[in-house]
């Protein structure tokens, strides 16, 4: 487990998928803020690609993020659009409701950028978010992202186009914090 102050992020469990499903993807609005395409339902007990980790994908490693104290579910953490040959990568984040506001999304950013930079080794790592989304921008710039651009009305979110904001952190300008591996 890779741990920080307050999260852990560990291998996804079978058990998390349906809690992160009906906590974060049978939300419509949620999803639909989160994902680059429409809502759509899922059955449940089916193979959600968005939750479980398919072992022969090397370019994303999924997450579950855990309350170190008690381990309880907050959400998931996802690596993303891994590049090994320009060693960089995209981060995502998605916290349960009951988490949100509690500063588990700057912990977790901060253990993400521990293992893209210290255990892949990468040299970027790059954060794409709505422009309204103030949670997601703080947890980012709270760790060094900074921002590089806008895309205006990149993103079609329920009726409307949205701005998307594109952050950026490069491993010399990254500070080790508290961020560990364990096992």
């Amino acid at each position: 487990m890779l741990r920080g102050s307050k999260v852990g992020l560990r291998a996804r469990y079978e058990d998390d998928v349906p809690i992160l499903r009906a906590g974060l993807y049978d939300d419509v609005v949620n999803s639909s803020r989160a994902e680059g395409g429409p809502w759509r339902p899922v059955v449940p007990g089916s193979k959600d690609p968005r939750l479980v980790v398919d072992e022969t994908d090397q370019r994303t490693v999924r997450f579950s993020v855990v309350e170190l104290e008690g381990g309880m579910l907050l959400g998931d953490a996802t690596l993303w659009g891994i590049d090994t040959h320009n060693r960089s990568a995209h981060l995502g984040l998605g916290l349960l409701p009951s988490a949100r506001g509690k500063g588990y999304g700057t912990d977790a950013v901060a253990v993400l950028c521990h293992y893209g930079f210290v255990v892949r080794g990468l040299q970027r790592l790059q954060v794409e978010t709505l422009s309204d989304n103030a949670a997601m921008l703080r947890s980012a710039e709270r760790n060094g992202f900074v921002r590089e651009g806008v895309r205006r009305s990149a993103a079609w979110v329920l009726g409307e186009f949205l701005d998307e904001v594109l952050l950026g952190l490069l491993a010399q300008e990254w500070k080790r914090d508290s961020a560990e591996t364990t096992a």
